[in-house]
């Protein structure tokens, strides 16, 4: 499972299909909205975590379809089911490997991006660490909607059909968080809901895109 998880985040690295390109995303996102809003400071502090957060979903969305359609493509993946390594653990580990280079970098550059937002002082913590907690949901989900469309051609626009809705709960509360973050606001509440999402994502996912595999590569 080791090996595996360090050669997705080699070529996730090499192929920029996780890395470069989510960070461009994310970036361009902070950058054109200002300028599109216009500099009003108080609009741009109010709506500055919800549309970083957006951003880091769709940055996240991007490259959903390359966690396993690369490897039904050259064969690799067939080869990993029939490998002693069980298909829950796969899973975990091409997640993992997806939010290592993709989430994890996000979470590293929001606060700077915060700062195009006119961001409170409390925003400069609560809105990474929102993205800490949140980010590994979105992975973790985005494998499951990987695995059921594995194999189809031109499955990326189904995929995101079938991802987005399941993103909106995390979405919620994970811009809930940061926003009474930065304004000083009792966070407890969407703090552990946000904890809960990601925690069951990572304990019953792996079993459903697990299942969901070995139905599609029978």
């Amino acid at each position: 499972m080791k090996a595996l998880l360090i050669r997705d985040i080699r070529l996730a690295m090499r192929a920029g299909g996780g890395f470069g390109l989510a960070l461009g995303f994310f970036l361009i996102v902070a950058v054109l909205v200002p300028f599109a809003v216009g500099p009003h400071g108080d609009l741009l502090s109010a709506i500055g975590p919800g549309v970083l957060w957006v951003g880091a979903m769709l940055a996240c969305l991007l490259s959903l379809d390359r966690i396993f359609q690369l490897d039904f493509e050259d064969g690799s993946l067939a080869l990993l089911a029939t490998s002693p390594i069980p298909a829950e653990a796969m899973v975990m580990a091409k997640a993992t490997a997806h939010w290592l280079t993709t989430g994890l970098p996000l979470v590293a550059l929001s606060p700077v991006l915060a700062v195009f937002f006119n961001a409170a002082p409390g925003a400069y913590l609560w809105l990474p660490v929102s993205l800490l907690i949140g980010t590994p949901a979105l992975s973790m989900i985005g494998a499951f909607g990987a695995a059921l469309t594995v194999g189809l051609k031109r499955g990326g626009l189904l995929l995101s059909l079938l991802v987005l809705p399941l993103y909106v709960p995390t979405l919620i509360f994970g811009a809930e968080l940061a926003r009474r973050g930065a304004e000083g606001a009792a966070v407890q509440t969407p703090l552990l809901l946000l904890t809960g999402i990601s925690l069951a994502s990572f304990a019953a996912l792996p079993f459903a895109a697990g299942l969901v595999l070995r139905v599609n590569l029978r």
